[in-house]
């Protein structure tokens, strides 16, 4: 058994070095590394130390049960075989190794540290620490100490306010991925107009590129209805705009564009015909359609208005 612990101990040691060296870590930053991982992968150590407690008090209840069972064999005149002697000589690693780091005094030396109290055939022994004990107390000092020195002496490890700063650091680009990631998540339903000047000339790119040939450059209208007045053929709001780009309306040759624009390049080109609003371009198509007037948080994003031809 204390070979598979040890085997244990070896493995998990030896995932610190792979880790360290597939860092890039060198003979400079290693014990920096190192310290790290022990760092970061205490609550496991933590957990192997508990388990192996865990074995121990129940290798104790066992052996507990099988010593009394031999003392009342030996009460009933019964004999013990040489398998079962219990003589120090030919006692296991494994049980010596408990004994020593239990401490517990042997039947013979009990008198010694009887302190006289007894209820119900149970006598209260002055027995010490045990040294498992004593050496976990230890060692938490030696760590607080070796903490103390690593964090706030010599500064090679982030404090509190340094993790909080680098938490926050990755809180933000798992917000950008995820962001990023939902981009397709939008629809008509729930489109808002975006004012971010990146955005809008991201907006612009694609207008021009896929739009402008039957609504103009300048959104003044071509084949396509004109988007400079406030008067439109299928509602003006950006969840309108949103809805003709994506579905089209193929009875009037406006054809869907859901297959080749993302949701999140359709919101930015619907905010940016909404920038044509108040404009006055030349030539400019008649009106068509019906009145619209924006509520106030449908207000678009405003761009420069263009001079009178």
């Amino acid at each position: 058994m204390m070979k598979k612990f040890s085997l244990t101990f070896m493995y998990i040691a030896a995932l610190g070095v792979v880790n360290v060296y597939g860092q890039g870590g060198n003979a400079d930053n290693m014990g920096k590394v190192v310290l790290n991982y022990i760092y970061n992968n205490f609550l496991l150590f933590l957990a192997i130390a508990v388990l192996l407690g865990v074995l121990g008090v129940a290798l104790n209840l066992i052996w507990a049960f099988i010593d009394t069972e031999k003392v009342k064999l030996a009460n009933q005149g019964g004999s013990i075989s040489v398998g079962q002697s219990t003589s120090s000589s030919e006692k296991s690693f494994l049980r010596k190794w408990y004994e020593r780091a239990w401490n517990i005094a042997p039947a013979a030396k009990e008198a010694d540290i009887d302190l006289g109290h007894e209820y119900d055939g149970i006598r209260e022994l002055d027995n010490s620490l045990p040294p498992w004990w004593l050496w976990m107390f230890y060692g938490t000092i030696i760590f607080a100490g070796a903490y103390f020195w690593y964090y706030n002496v010599s500064h090679k490890g982030p404090n509190q306010l340094q993790e909080y700063e680098i938490a926050m650091e990755v809180a933000e680009l798992q917000k950008a991925q995820q962001l990023s990631a939902q981009g397709n998540m939008i629809d008509e339903t729930n489109v808002t107009v975006i004012t971010d000047e990146a955005a809008i000339e991201e907006g612009k790119e694609i207008y021009q590129t896929n739009c402008a040939v039957c609504h103009g450059k300048e959104g003044e209208g071509l084949v396509g209805p004109n988007f400079t007045d406030k008067y439109w053929l299928h509602g003006g709001s950006v969840n309108d705009i949103f809805s003709v780009i994506k579905y089209g309306v193929p009875e009037k040759g406006m054809i869907s564009w859901k297959d080749q624009l993302r949701p999140a390049a359709i919101q930015k080109v619907s905010s940016y015909i909404l920038t044509f609003q108040g404009t006055n371009p030349p030539n400019q198509k008649e009106a068509e359609g019906e009145l619209y007037e924006p509520k106030v948080e449908e207000a678009a994003p405003q761009a420069e208005p263009t001079p009178e031809g």
